[in-house]
């Protein structure tokens, strides 16, 4: 991360999502002042996608959820940089904020990739993608909302579609096909790439 300098905290702090104690679901037009779609990503890493996304779909709002401090600064400094206004982004673990901080039926997508697997079957409890997850994503999403996963390793890929097969309220749709360029790749997915991985997507809409 050496190639962006973090710019000082009170610049950040226009995208930074404070997650209160106790949690409460968010007002997305108050916190964006405005009532444009919201779009979540679960564990945006270095925020390859949301800038990407955010300069592509300026009439949409994202919000990003991280675990690591230092990615939030990180992703919230390239986003002042290029002065892209859309997005906020919370330092907290994903299954709770979705859970505790996300109301029913107010996002119209959210975007999984490349989440940590957590080879060592002590650590599988540490999974963002277990059943729990995926109803909370059914919950959140609006009537027409995707879900859309990625990774690059397969047995996960399969426990997400286990996940996701019982839940009446979502269906899978067939994938739109990849982009042409790395627009909306993450980093992972790039080097996944480079390296000849497969990459297994996987995309789900919200039926009303």
């Amino acid at each position: 991360m050496r190639h962006a300098t973090r710019l000082p905290l009170e610049e950040l702090a226009p995208y930074l999502l404070a997650v209160h104690d106790p949690p409460a679901p968010i007002d997305w037009p108050s916190l964006f002042g405005n009532a444009n779609p919201v779009e979540l990503e679960v564990g945006f890493g270095k925020g390859l996608f949301l800038l990407n996304a955010a300069k592509a779909n300026p009439a949409v709002n994202f919000a990003g959820v991280e675990i690591e401090r230092k990615y939030q600064l990180f992703t919230a400094t390239r986003l002042a940089k290029r002065g892209l206004h859309n997005v906020r982004l919370a330092q907290a673990d994903a299954r709770l904020f979705l859970r505790d901080c996300v109301g029913t039926g107010t996002l119209r997508a959210v975007h999984v990739y490349f989440p940590d697997p957590w080879w060592k079957k002590r650590h599988h409890k540490r999974r963002v993608f277990t059943p729990e997850f995926a109803t909370q994503c059914q919950r959140v999403l609006g009537p027409g909302g995707r879900l859309s996963l990625a990774t690059d390793v397969e047995e996960y890929f399969g426990l997400m579609r286990e996940a996701l097969a019982p839940l009446t309220g979502l269906r899978a749709l067939p994938l739109e096909g990849p982009a042409d360029d790395d627009t909306y790749r993450t980093n992972f997915e790039r080097k996944a790439v480079e390296r000849g991985q497969p990459v297994y997507h996987g995309l789900y809409e919200r039926l009303a």
